[in-house]
């Protein structure tokens, strides 16, 4: 009779895009009784989730139930919550969770495909979601969650935790947009973090038997194993992940538009960059410029995976920056080093303010789910989707681009002056690096108009493709209307 029942509830679920709608206790409980959580992947980051409702303990905050597709990682995790005398229910596959109405929230750290589809099934069976980062894995995919977050009336918070930097980022952002520093010129996103080459492997690699592999791909194509590691390194290609871009660069990336307060995707966008210095089984660009042609001010961001120079183990700064953003002004300039601080200048360099703070994204999540006010969440889906799209439509012009010599990639970005000592500084950085961009050309993509409310590219049948997935039965992202 269970498995009759499932079947027909899946049935129904094929025929109306919802997977499942379970009631779930929370509905019924008061503000002050204990939040049931679930994490879902927990091989990497989610780790970090684990440990992040295990503090809030004394808020009412109960790690209830674990979801990982690797039974070793799974069965790792629950049995140190037995040891330590809580006891937790370990899944291996989402669906099966989401059934569980004793589970209020769900904390979601699967791979970046799996995003948008966890998101949804959790919020369609009731429960409230906090979702890294990048949220979704192409442009649709987020608006559909957004849409699916206010259709259900569920709190979803996005795990760009910069978001919470409130006293700090937050205080540098108002003041910056108070014009304490006079017009915004640019927003510049950084992301100069090393990242080695992944090798090459030699044909279909095996997965390891601990691993239920058609979970793990889910709503991606099924394929072969290629690379040497199916865990972490799946970033670099693109059925799964995004680069560096939707990896590290979306919180730079969200910064950098949280300063210019846009809330749209960008007019226009074009990429230059490449997968250089070493050949391996990765697809991404490790060295990229996205320029996100905004009215107010254009938004440049920069991503570096290589070295200062070969064999250094040290990476490049700009402006006291790596990994962080840079806000140019006519005034002066801010500069956001961390997650959790900003810096302003004058035009001279001389130091004039300092903005310090950051409360726990985790908590602030909690606090939502008991308000039930989207307005309490730092970092709503919407925000998560607008920036994660803005590296999505960035990497859209890269893969639809072509080799191009660096005279002419020049030629064509020189009437803007932020766009050319960018390029100029990218080439400086690779030549360090022994990288001949002359011998090894860059890739440029074309410039992409958009339509930001419909979210569509205008005259680009081939650009539009490309914001939605094609997926994989029975793991099939639904339509939210």
């Amino acid at each position: 009779m269970t498995n009759r029942r499932r079947f027909l509830t899946q049935s129904v679920a094929a025929s109306t895009g919802v997977f499942y709608i379970a009631k779930t206790s929370w509905a019924q409980k008061s503000p002050g009784d204990t939040i049931n959580m679930a994490v879902i992947g927990f091989g990497g980051r989610g780790g970090s989730h684990i440990s992040g409702y295990n503090k809030l303990k004394s808020d009412g905050v109960k790690v209830a139930a674990l979801c990982d597709v690797d039974s070793n990682v799974l069965n790792k995790h629950v049995q140190n919550f037995d040891k330590e005398g809580n006891k937790v229910v370990g899944y291996s596959d989402m669906r099966r969770l989401f059934e569980n109405k004793d589970i209020d929230a769900v904390s979601i750290a699967t791979p970046n495909h799996w995003h948008a589809l966890a998101t949804i099934w959790a919020v369609q069976a009731g429960k409230d979601v906090y979702v890294e980062k990048p949220v979704s894995h192409c442009v649709w995919e987020g608006r559909q969650m957004v849409k699916a977050a206010r259709k259900y009336n569920k709190i979803v918070q996005t795990g760009t935790q910069s978001r919470s930097s409130r006293k700090g980022i937050g205080e540098a952002v108002k003041w910056v947009q108070g014009g304490n520093l006079g017009k915004i010129l640019l927003s510049r996103g950084l992301c100069y973090k090393r990242r080695a080459s992944i090798g090459k492997a030699e044909g279909e690699q095996k997965i390891p038997d601990t691993i239920d592999y058609d979970l793990w791909c889910g709503p991606s194509p099924k394929t072969a194993l290629t690379r040497k590691k199916l865990h972490y390194d799946w970033h670099w290609t693109w059925a799964y992940g995004n680069g560096d871009l939707g990896n590290q660069g979306i919180h730079q990336m969200d910064i950098a538009r949280w300063f210019l307060g846009e809330m749209e995707l960008s007019p226009s966008v074009w990429s230059v960059g490449g997968r250089l210095g070493y050949e391996d089984d990765g697809e991404t660009a490790n060295t990229q410029i996205i320029y996100h042609g905004y009215e107010k001010a254009p938004m440049i961001f920069e991503v570096r995976g290589l070295p200062e120079k070969t064999d250094s183990k040290n990476m490049d700064k700009f402006k006291g920056a790596g990994v962080g953003v840079i806000v140019e002004c006519e005034g002066g300039y801010v500069v956001v080093p961390n997650y959790s601080s900003a810096i302003a200048y004058d035009k001279d360099g001389k130091e004039i303010k300092k903005f310090e703070g950051s409360e726990d994204h985790f908590k602030n999540f909690i606090n939502a789910c008991r308000s039930r006010r989207v307005d309490d969440l730092h970092a709503d889906i919407l925000e998560g989707h607008l920036s994660s799209a803005l590296c999505h439509t960035g990497n859209i012009s890269h893969r639809l681009g072509q080799k191009a010599a660096s005279g002419e990639i020049l030629e064509k970005i020189k009437g803007d002056s932020f766009a050319a000592d960018t390029f100029e500084r990218m080439k400086e950085h690779l030549g360090k690096n022994d990288v001949d961009v002359e011998k090894d050309k860059l890739t440029l993509g074309p410039v992409l108009k958009m339509n930001g409310k419909e979210e569509r590219f205008i005259d680009n049948d081939a650009a539009n493709d490309m914001l939605k997935n094609k997926y994989r039965e029975p793991f099939v992202v639904p339509e939210i209307s």
